[in-house]
């Protein structure tokens, strides 16, 4: 089966990676870091079923996509907010 082979997980991590590039937000990369653990599993031998395999993919996404939110993300109070127009005189 395609999905038990450690290099497609690879492919699609890498994929992802790259698509994150033109749409920020950590969104993608969350999904990126989450093949690539996946690969890593499946590459030192680790080889679950497919429900299992995608049970670790969806934890590890979401658990990336909360700590780059938390270290990279909006922080309070940073948000930039404007009391005068800069087209009026």
């Amino acid at each position: 089966m395609m999905w038990n082979e450690w290099w497609i997980w690879a492919a699609a991590g890498i994929a992802l990676a790259i698509l994150e590039v033109f749409a920020p937000g950590f969104i993608f990369l969350g999904f990126a870091v989450g093949a690539g653990v996946t690969s890593v599993l499946l590459a030192i031998g680790l080889a679950p079923s497919l429900p299992y395999l995608l049970l670790i993919f969806a934890l590890v996404s979401l658990a990336a996509w909360i700590v780059m939110r938390r270290l990279f993300g909006l922080k309070g109070g940073s948000v930039k907010t404007f009391d005068k127009d800069i087209n009026e005189g």
